[in-house]
């Protein structure tokens, strides 16, 4: 090379080395000279500290005892000091990567022209060398996780450009003016890639030693310095006898630079790889094997990233979530998820055509305490990561499931409160002309003009009251409560209870609305449950009851929010009616014995769904059966090992209900329903009786409320939630894509249109996969024909 050349090299070697600082001047020749003339222009200009970011480590999720049920990582990295590693550790990375480093000042002017000449000499054929210390190797890996896992930003980071590197030199000088030696050493040791999602030396010795990196030998550590270079071809786990030779170079260079004998490196280059290597685990799905766990383990990550408690912006949230380093603990019962999924798996095959949910949610708390599915998590036939128990946005189905029957009570607390009472009696036949009837709602009165429900069984004519009408879940009884009651007051009491669709949006107040034509999710319906059982206390649904940070700092975290939302008479009440319904009416199946239980059964139209929701005193469960894609009609059909000519809620659901409670409640306290004040449980009356005309709740009665209330207030003395949404009376436009929520055909549910518009009630939607999620994505299915008879049945 002439003198020329030399001189040019020397000139570039100077900007890279940072001689600029040193006051270095020298003349510049040619383009380069101008390129280097500029960067040193704005040399001065650039920041000299740099902040060392937080670096993302394993966050690990917890159940309520503590035990680990998943790590999630964006890098499997565990901090160590100095001194938790090997010193033999320190001095193979030393002598590979930056053999002169304790020499040096931030730059290694001498490498960098070393490495500059061979470069240029090899005329751009051979393996490049890189000349940069160990200090802008960190610099370098700094920029590169501050990049995340934007591609764009990680390869502007490691970019060969003239500017990129006098920003790591401007950076380099200032982090050694601040720090010394063995600090950078050990950050880079913590911050560098070994490949295998392995990030720091820690995890890299984990992972390929499974060991702790302080106690690493002579040729593990010489094979993880190896890695660095070229974590994809240097892989020992891929590439065995590439990750050999190249530790083979590093022992070899370890001898050059005295930190080890020839003896010592010949004995050490003898011996294999003799690696011990240990899987990474990472996400909710390996949370799958610990009794189905891995839903609720992703329902807490959508927690993490959706709750406002973690950060006012979604990016911060996100943020969060990617630096990791968080304990979170979680309502999880390890002993209620194992009784769930038990119940679950066997009341539901993997295998069947329809698929189930079970949650429990904890009276007075609102804690998760299980979350189930007969589908495991997973992207394979017969998987799903769709959440069918909780709401689309946290990773659930579109909209929900229509519930049916399990929506009457409901309705039932909602006439409580507004001044009805038990004895309420409505003579009906089994079908009932509804056409031209208009319900009150909080807005404009609404109608259906196709709307004529009917009872599950012809059979089923005659009188009847709240109790009797709970307990045989008569849906002439209730559709006529719900009229007189008004829509409002119920939407209401229902937004209290936390029963709003599976979008997120209010429920629909149409006539059919007390049959449970809206969709909601089965988490919210045992929430709803749950403040019955609290005598009128709803709280919120939480999961998630620490996050604390390695260093210990706490995080603020969702709190339930308990308030009164309706009055404990009124809750007594229910509790002892709903008493009834396993003792004498459709939920006898699922009823448990050694305990104070209660609970509803609700079928769909068309036996698309079928649920059952129940609590004690302490526990309060949801259970829904259906269609996994799409809708499903199950009549004639297989499950659980047992064909069912006709499925209802007490036949599958509440067996698989009263299985899950059982264990869950093993060993527990069975507290007691409180009675009701006396008197208000008044006694059955006779079904046969009827008025000569018929009552079909068109005539004044005195347990009605009076008319002259605003229908938009609730008649409860609770507090009611400030700024209530406005309830819709009508179907909004259903997405492109998806047929929208809607009336019923078979018992629990009863269609009946969108009020005020007439028309025919499409079928419930289907389960599509969550913004963000897998799965699979159920397909539109085509609006059944105008009812020829309106939906009414039940079970």
């Amino acid at each position: 090379m002439g003198f020329a050349g030399r001189l040019s090299a020397f000139v570039g070697a100077s900007v890279l080395a940072g001689a600029l600082v040193a006051g270095i001047a020298l003349p510049f020749v040619g383009g380069f000279g101008l390129s280097a003339k500029a960067a040193s222009e704005n040399f001065d200009d650039l920041p000299s500290d740099l902040d060392q970011p937080f670096l993302s480590q394993p966050s690990y999720i917890l159940d309520s005892e503590g035990n680990q049920l998943a790590m999630v990582y964006d890098r499997y990295r565990i901090l160590v000091t100095h001194d938790q590693i090997a010193p033999i550790m320190r001095q193979a990375i030393v002598a590979i990567e930056d053999s002169r480093y304790y020499e040096h000042g931030p730059i290694d002017l001498k490498g960098t022209l070393r490495a500059l000449m061979r470069n240029q000499q090899s005329g751009g054929n051979g393996t490049k060398q890189g000349g940069s210390s160990l200090t802008q190797q960190y610099v370098k890996n700094i920029f590169v996780e501050e990049a995340g896992d934007d591609p764009a930003a990680v390869a502007k980071a490691q970019a060969q450009e003239i500017s990129r590197k006098i920003k790591e030199l401007k950076y380099a000088i200032g982090l050694e003016q601040r720090l010394s030696k063995d600090e950078i050493l050990t950050r880079y040791l913590n911050i560098t890639f070994f490949g295998r999602q392995a990030y720091g030396v820690e995890a890299a010795s984990q992972r390929y030693f499974s060991k702790h990196a302080q106690d690493l030998t002579l040729p593990e550590a010489a094979t993880l310095a190896g890695i660095v270079q070229a974590p994809s071809a240097f892989d020992p786990i891929g590439y065995p006898v590439a990750a050999r030779d190249r530790r083979n170079i590093v022992l070899q260079r370890m001898v050059e630079v005295q930190v080890i004998s020839q003896a010592e490196a010949d004995v050490a280059k003898a011996t294999e790889l003799n690696l011990k290597t240990q899987p990474l685990p990472n996400g909710c799905i390996t949370a799958d094997k610990l009794d189905g766990s891995a839903f609720f383990c992703d329902y807490v990550e959508r927690v993490v990233k959706n709750d406002p408690a973690f950060g006012k912006t979604k990016d911060e949230r996100n943020q969060l979530w990617r630096e990791g380093g968080l304990r979170i603990t979680t309502t999880l019962d390890r002993k209620a998820q194992k009784s769930a999924y038990a119940a679950a798996t066997k009341g539901v095959l993997q295998t069947d055509r329809v698929a189930d949910s079970v949650v429990m949610v904890e009276p007075g708390t609102g804690r998760i305490k299980a979350m189930a599915q007969s589908r495991p998590y997973g992207f394979a036939d017969d998987e799903t990561t769709l959440n069918f128990a909780v709401d689309n946005a946290m990773g659930g189905s579109t909209f929900g499931f229509q519930t049916g029957s399990t929506f009457k009570p409901i309705t039932a607390a909602a006439a409580l409160e507004s001044g009805m009472k038990v004895d309420q009696e409505y003579s009906t036949d089994a079908k009932i002309d509804m056409r031209k009837e208009k319900f009150r709602t909080c807005d404009k009165p609404t109608m259906d003009p196709k709307f004529e429900p009917e009872n599950e069984s012809k059979n089923e004519v005659g009188t009847w009251n709240m109790q009797t009408a709970l307990e045989k879940s008569i849906n002439t009884y209730f559709v006529l409560l719900s009229k007189d009651t008004g829509l409002c007051p119920i939407a209401t009491l229902a937004d209290q209870l936390g029963v709003h669709a599976g979008d997120g949006k209010p429920l629909l107040q149409v006539g059919s609305m007390t049959l449970g034509s809206n969709t909601v999710a089965p988490m919210n319906m045992a929430a709803a449950y749950a403040a019955f059982a609290s005598r009128g206390v709803y709280c919120a649904p939480i999961a998630v009851t620490e996050v604390a940070k390695l260093d210990g700092t706490k995080l603020s975290v969702p709190q339930a929010g308990c308030k009164q939302v309706m009055k404990q008479s009124t809750a007594d009440t229910i509790n002892t009616l709903l008493k009834g319904v396993m003792e004498d009416g459709t939920g006898v199946q699922a009823g448990l014995t050694d305990r104070d239980n209660a609970g509803k059964t609700g079928t769909t139209d068309s036996r698309f769904a079928a649920w059952f929701v129940g609590y004690t005193p302490n526990l309060s469960t949801a259970v829904w059966v259906g269609g996994p894609k799409t809708n499903i009609v199950m009549k004639d059909i297989r499950i659980g090992g047992v064909t069912y000519d006709k499925v209802f809620g007490g036949a599958v659901p509440g067996p698989i209900w009263k299985n899950a409670m059982s264990g869950a409640l093993k060993g527990l306290d069975d507290p007691k329903f409180v009675n009701p004040p006396a008197g208000t449980i008044p006694s059955k009356p006779d079904p046969r009786k009827r008025d000569d005309k018929g009552d079909k709740g068109d005539k004044p009665d005195q347990n009605r409320p009076p008319t002259t209330r605003d229908p938009r207030t609730p008649a409860s003395n609770a507090p009611t939630t400030p700024g209530r949404p406005q309830f819709p009376t009508r179907a909004p436009d259903p997405p492109r894509t998806q047929d929208p929520p809607g009336g019923g055909d078979s018992g629990d549910t009863g269609g009946g249109g969108t009020g005020g518009g007439g028309g025919h009630t499409p079928d419930p939607p289907q389960n599509t996969t969550p913004p963000g999620g897998g799965g699979s994505t159920g397909q539109p299915t085509k609006p059944p024909p105008s009812h020829t008879r309106p939906p009414g049945w039940d079970d």
